[in-house]
């Protein structure tokens, strides 16, 4: 490059700079603040139309509002977290793998204030087959297997199933955080650590509910489900004559389409999305099983069915005779 093609390049630069210098200032006399590259970014996927699907376009606006979510905005509420006892046999705890179709478990000691890990499928499915395949044979005086087998023998039946989780030797550690702390800085983490399960801890030290990363890339990329994942809608069913069973979780709409009758218009104002949620809005506390409440329109009762201290799980709903 010449002196002269070096200068003309400098100076532009330098008028470059200046210009954008002059805008940042003027920006800041009118009040609004400094040029961002997250708004640019999000102005030119609008821009964008044919150069970005929308597939992309989705995508890369999710990972930009990453930025603004918090561990509580992904986490699990403790109600909902599926646990399970250090001092659970084998077999409660193979029984609850099964039902509840999780590959990771949070260990706890007395409570759930009282964590103590987790454990892993592959980890204990690896613990059973180590104690089946080191177990005696179950029959006594039974023939050793054939010399030319070398693989080893495994017996389910030669396993005590009624040994404690805690005896296994098992657990792995979980991570502890804030729910005010960033999805984005768990995520990275969670990555640094090798660690797939985190807890999220309130104030006072009680656990507040669970995050896993699944959870976290959920929200950049939408639900994701394997061959096991099943879609079970809550359930709404007739049961008699203007009676109707209803989960707690059940949308709002949906039970209101079904049945016929607008229950989303609540007097008090609340914004619930479930059957559950306008329940304990109109009761004023989680209500117990047998307990009616008076739905907001006139002649609708529910009547709980199932429930625990800290939810309601199913709901009757009487029409108006």
């Amino acid at each position: 490059m010449s002196r002269t093609e070096n200068g003309e390049h400098s100076g532009s630069r330098r008028g470059e700079q200046h210009g954008i210098g002059l805008v940042e200032r003027l920006r800041s006399l009118i009040g609004l603040g400094p040029v961002s590259v997250r708004e640019d970014i999000e102005e030119a996927l609008e821009d964008a139309a044919g150069d970005v699907t929308p597939h992309e376009r989705t995508l890369l606006k999710n990972v930009l509002a990453l930025h603004d979510l918090r561990v509580l905005d992904a986490m699990v509420p403790r109600a909902a977290i599926v646990a399970v006892a250090q001092d659970a046999t084998l077999g409660e705890t193979l029984a609850l793998f099964r039902n509840a179709g999780h590959s990771r478990l949070p260990v706890y000691g007395d409570t759930l204030d009282d964590p103590r890990g987790m454990i892993h499928i592959r980890d204990f499915v690896d613990y059973l087959a180590s104690c089946a395949e080191h177990a005696e044979p179950a029959t006594a005086g039974a023939p050793p297997p054939p010399a030319e087998e070398h693989a080893p023998t495994a017996s389910l039946a030669a396993i005590d199933f009624s040994v404690e989780l805690s005896a296994a030797n098992v657990l792995k550690p979980v991570l502890f955080v804030p729910p005010s702390m960033p999805a984005l800085d768990l995520l990275v983490k969670m990555q640094a650590t090798h660690t797939h399960l985190a807890l999220v801890i309130d104030e006072y030290g009680g656990t507040d509910g669970l995050v896993t990363m699944e959870d976290i890339v959920e929200m950049i990329v939408g639900d994701i489900e394997d061959e096991h994942d099943v879609n079970e809608e809550p359930r709404i069913e007739a049961v008699g004559e203007g009676v109707f069973l209803v989960d707690a979780k059940a949308d709002l709409e949906d039970v209101s389409r079904i049945l016929g009758v607008d229950f989303t218009e609540d007097e008090n104002g609340a914004e619930v999305a479930t059957l559950g949620g306008l329940v304990a809005s109109l009761a004023g506390h989680v209500p117990m099983r047998g307990e009616i409440v008076q739905a907001p329109i006139d002649g609708w009762e529910f009547e709980i069915v199932e429930a625990d201290p800290r939810r309601v799980g199913r709901v009757l709903v009487h029409a108006p005779k």
